[in-house]
């Protein structure tokens, strides 16, 4: 009786440790993360593009740090349908997890200011025309850069 309980005992342990060796743990999740991205307008909601990126993740003693280069914003235009919106019109900003956003303008030489974001929401020009957007979202271990272009009718 003595010697089953035993062996019960060492499959058990044997078994848990199997399991606990190939479950994913919190640090062992995808990496790097992908974080959903998008503006509303009027209730629409459009994915922003993704451009460059970089996480950092602790792995028990070692650092693990991805960093990716992508075309700039106003490279990445070229190839996006513009959002289109009425002048002066608010454009939502929903990012997954809750990240610190910048939000800037982009013309065809590259940044030319940051935008004010107030409740996620940025205010487009009131004057007609395509105007690009890059939003780089912060999170306590790394950040991405987003585009979205919109065409103020």
């Amino acid at each position: 009786m003595r010697g089953i309980k035993l062996v019960r005992m060492i499959g058990i342990l044997t078994a848990s440790l199997l399991l606990g060796c190939t479950d994913k743990s919190v640090d062992q999740a995808e990496f790097p993360p992908e974080k959903t991205a998008a503006v509303e307008v009027n209730g629409s909601k459009y994915p922003m593009e993704k451009g460059s990126y970089q996480w950092v993740r602790k792995n028990g003693l070692e650092t693990e740090t991805v960093t990716t280069d992508h075309a700039s914003p106003n490279q990445m235009a070229e190839d996006l349908k513009p959002i289109s919106v009425k002048p002066g019109q608010k454009v939502k900003v929903k990012i997954e997890d809750d990240p610190i956003i910048n939000v800037f303008l982009w013309n065809e030489t590259g940044k030319e200011k940051e935008i004010k974001l107030e409740d996620d929401q940025i205010t487009v020009p009131a004057h007609k025309g395509t105007y690009i957007y890059e939003v780089l979202a912060e999170w306590k271990n790394g950040e991405i850069s987003y585009t979205f272009v919109v065409e103020v009718q």
